[in-house]
């Protein structure tokens, strides 16, 4: 798999989430969900917190945080369909345009 990263990614949203908002955990965590979603050409995946915690190397608690900081700045968007169902993920790239 031949992964092509968005220079906004690096240009401004990691001195965004980590310098600005002091959330690396974020970075690492939306630079993840858009290699396994936009970067492979997908629009949306599902992961458990298991899954997210084992993939990235975060903990639990920091991908909770991190899940809960990019909703709220609309990076990404979570679906589930059941209260106990493995979570959808979208990746917002709100600087593309359709």
């Amino acid at each position: 798999m031949r992964l092509s990263i968005d220079p906004h990614l690096v240009d401004v949203l990691l001195p965004d989430l980590v310098g600005h908002d002091k959330r690396p955990s974020s970075f690492v965590l939306y630079l993840w969900l858009y290699a396994m979603t936009r970067g492979v050409g997908r629009k949306s995946a599902f992961f458990s917190y298991q899954m997210l915690t084992d993939r990235t190397g975060l903990s639990k608690r920091a991908v909770q945080r991190a899940v809960a900081h990019l909703r709220r700045r609309q990076l990404i968007k979570v679906a589930r369909r059941s209260a106990t169902a493995v979570p959808e993920y979208s990746v917002a790239t709100p600087w593309q345009r359709s």
